[in-house]
């Protein structure tokens, strides 16, 4: 793991985020990368040049000051950090300076704390979230020594998600992570008896490991009323540090966090998140 990007607000949400990068940084000898979107407004853009000009030229001398403070961490110590600031318009353009940057993974703070439906839609992350082809790992509260143990990566079994499963292993091996395939078999149309899940699982693990289990994964069925609350669930169930979700872009967050559930589930969405693309 060579870069680490995050885009931040200067909220404490952010800093929660910038830590974690500093402590994996540490880990992998990384540079991180800490972008600002400025998020002009419409009513600017419609201003002069002279005045767009003027007034870009105001806010990126207030941001770069936001930096000082925002910066003066004690764990930043010895990382190297490069500030940038851009009024970026639409969040793809993250994605596309990730991967001009040949960034690995992008860490973001999300304000999400009252219910899981909130920790992604309407909000900024989400739309990174979206849009990203990258790795995006988001934090939710003060993780300071950031070192997981064991994963549970939400997995429908379907050969279309090994790209996404693949990415998430080689990032999980280095962290030397445990890891926990869910399998969340539903009660609706798609319920699947138990044979039919594990003849599912494998020709999954024939595509993807050559019909061999690696020794640190396990794979796991559990039963419940929607994917999300199995998840948050098992995860909680097995004490886990870290939940692991495949995204299909616009629909993808969707698919695994729509409506309420249950408490105990929401107080657990607190747990580091972290997205990989299908």
């Amino acid at each position: 793991m060579n870069k680490i990007l995050v885009p931040v607000d200067f909220s404490e949400h952010a800093a929660y985020a910038l830590e974690v990068a500093a402590k994996l940084a540490k880990d992998f000898n990384s540079e991180i990368l800490v972008l600002h979107m400025m998020g002009l407004s419409e009513a600017y853009l419609t201003k002069s040049e002279s005045e767009e000009a003027a007034e870009a030229h105001f806010y990126m001398k207030l941001a770069k000051k936001r930096y000082e403070t925002f910066l003066d961490k004690p764990y930043l110590k010895g990382v190297k950090v490069t500030e940038m600031v851009q009024n970026y318009k639409i969040f793809s353009e993250i994605n596309e300076l990730a991967k001009e940057r040949n960034i690995d993974l992008i860490i973001m703070g999300s304000h999400g704390a009252s219910g899981v439906s909130e920790i992604f839609v309407g909000s900024n992350t989400e739309k990174v979230v979206r849009t990203s082809d990258i790795p995006v790992l988001v934090i939710k509260k003060p993780t300071p020594s950031f070192s997981p143990e064991l994963v549970v990566f939400a997995c429908d079994l379907r050969v279309e998600s090994i790209k996404a499963y693949h990415t998430a292993r080689a990032l999980f091996d280095k962290l030397n992570l445990k890891l926990h395939l869910v399998y969340v078999n539903l009660p609706n149309e798609e319920f699947m008896s138990t044979g039919e899940v594990k003849k599912k699982a494998d020709l999954f693990l024939k595509v993807a490991h050559n019909g061999e289990l690696p020794s640190n994964t396990e794979i796991i069925y559990v039963s419940d009323y929607s994917i999300e609350g199995g998840i948050f669930n098992y995860a909680n169930e097995v004490n886990a540090d870290l939940i692991a979700i495949p995204t299909h872009g616009r629909s993808g967050i969707a698919h695994f966090f729509k409506g309420s559930i249950g408490e105990d589930v929401v107080n657990h969405a607190k747990l580091p998140v972290i997205t990989f693309r299908v």
